[in-house]
């Protein structure tokens, strides 16, 4: 049977379609031989991100892991390890290519999301000597997917570059979400840029671009980076248009996150009961269901509100995740909170 006409798509903040004045953006964008170096759309977008982030460079890629994916490759030679929390995104939503592409050691600390232990992490690093995989590099997630889009405090930021610079360990920030932390905390994006040795930002989460991340960091480093990006199949030519999207978001999607926000929110306190720990942590896009306590299956629970025109999606047994964006207005999150509270309802009887 066909599924109805979806009203509420919550699954994610990548299903947003590109407006009107973004398309046409795309449509008027200068373009050329990216490979080359020479788009003219793609070298300003580099180099505006750059900027934001107070770096010297920056590298337009297609998708999020594999900007992810040339940082890493960029910082941790093969062999070498990196240290990141077992729910972070490089290993748990990449298809282990880390491993598989950059010949890299990983080893995680517990889950913690944004409640990182610098100090904890500090006695996980490995220095060369009596045939231990060195750390070459600490990667971190701002924000956080897997907990719920929770935030890392700067000061636990700072401590962390502190730790990993005492031992010339390289640090890394999945940022594909950090324009969200940018407008919930009020820090400036050249506050955490400055802290990191790469960044990898996302375009097309939140920001409502259809493709593209950038990685940041150093002139050398960039350079390397391009290298990589064209070993990997990411070296795209009149890439222009793509990057003609991200510069509409920029100037016109940032600001806009903190609706996206109250949104969230509004949707955690309705869920409450149900299973959302504490609503009060949701302070971006993202809200986590937890079924465990009411023994809720989440597959059966997706199932039924699909039925009533809200698609939210599963990331175990009995956890969803629901993720407010650009195309999901007031309106949508009145149907949203109607249709889950329904089918909570009646499940919980």
């Amino acid at each position: 049977m066909a599924d109805p006409v979806v009203a509420v798509d919550l699954r994610s903040d990548t299903v947003t379609r590109p407006g009107p004045a973004m398309r046409a953006a795309m449509a008027a964008a200068e373009v050329g031989d990216d490979v080359y170096g020479e788009d003219p759309s793609v070298n300003a977008l580099e180099a505006q991100v750059a900027a934001l982030f107070g770096h010297e460079a920056a590298l337009f890629a297609p998708t999020g892991s594999m900007a992810n994916q040339i940082a890493l490759q960029a910082l941790v030679p093969p062999g070498g390890e990196l240290l990141c929390d077992a729910d972070a995104h490089v290993v748990t939503y990449e298809v282990g290519a880390a491993a598989a592409y950059g010949g890299i050691s990983s080893r995680t600390w517990p889950a913690a999301g944004g409640d990182l232990d610098p100090d904890q992490v500090a006695t996980m690093i490995r220095v060369d000597g009596y045939g231990a995989v060195p750390t070459r590099a600490v990667a971190v997630e701002q924000t956080h997917n897997r907990s719920g889009g929770q935030t890392i405090g700067l000061d636990t930021l700072r401590r962390l570059r502190a730790a990993t610079a005492a031992v010339g360990v390289a640090l890394h920030c999945d940022g594909a979400r950090i324009w969200h932390a940018h407008v919930a905390e009020g820090v400036p994006l050249a506050d955490y840029g400055t802290l990191f040795d790469t960044l990898s930002v996302c375009l097309s989460k939140g920001l409502g671009a259809p493709a593209g991340s950038l990685v940041v960091g150093t002139a050398d480093r960039i350079g390397r980076a391009r290298r990589i990006r064209k070993r990997m199949g990411g070296g795209m030519r009149q890439a222009g248009v793509l990057a003609a999207a991200g510069r509409y978001a920029l100037a016109h999607h940032v600001e806009r996150l903190a609706a996206d926000h109250v949104r969230a929110a509004r949707l955690a306190h309705a869920l409450a009961p149900y299973g959302v720990a504490d609503p009060a942590r949701v302070r971006t896009n993202i809200v986590a269901l937890d079924l465990a306590k009411a023994a809720l299956d989440a597959p059966a629970l997706a199932a039924e509100v699909r039925a009533g025109g809200v698609l939210i999606s599963v990331v175990g047994p009995h956890t969803a995740r629901l993720v407010t964006h650009l195309d999901v207005d007031d309106t949508a999150v009145d149907r949203a909170v109607e249709v889950l509270t329904g089918a909570l309802d009646r499940a919980v009887r």
